[in-house]
């Protein structure tokens, strides 16, 4: 029988598209938050936003939809790529941070 406890779940975004110069990580902070989810934003030196969100998968999922249709106002996303999956025994990150 499970626990019944809902996994924790880590993994890596990159967002493509007009993301940059628009508030995308802070909005990205602010939805995290809402959502329960742990980790990090920031933007690269190539144009995109990346960043590591933890936390549980139906909250994650819905993090997906903002990510890769949603985004902050003013954005044009193209696509965002989600990799390096892992189940986690507990989060690495105690909040969620905007990375410079």
């Amino acid at each position: 029988m499970g626990s019944g406890v809902e996994p924790t779940v880590s993994v890596e975004f990159e967002v493509y598209g007009k993301v940059q110069g628009v508030y995308f990580t802070k909005y990205c902070k602010e939805i995290s938050e809402q959502l329960g989810l742990t980790g990090w934003v920031k933007n690269s030196r190539k144009g995109t936003i990346v960043g590591k969100i933890q936390g549980h998968r139906p909250q994650i999922e819905k993090m997906f939809v903002w990510l890769s249709n949603t985004g902050s106002p003013g954005c044009q996303i193209d696509h965002c790529d989600f990799t390096n999956w892992e189940n986690l025994a507990r989060p690495d990150f105690k909040d969620f941070s905007i990375r410079f």
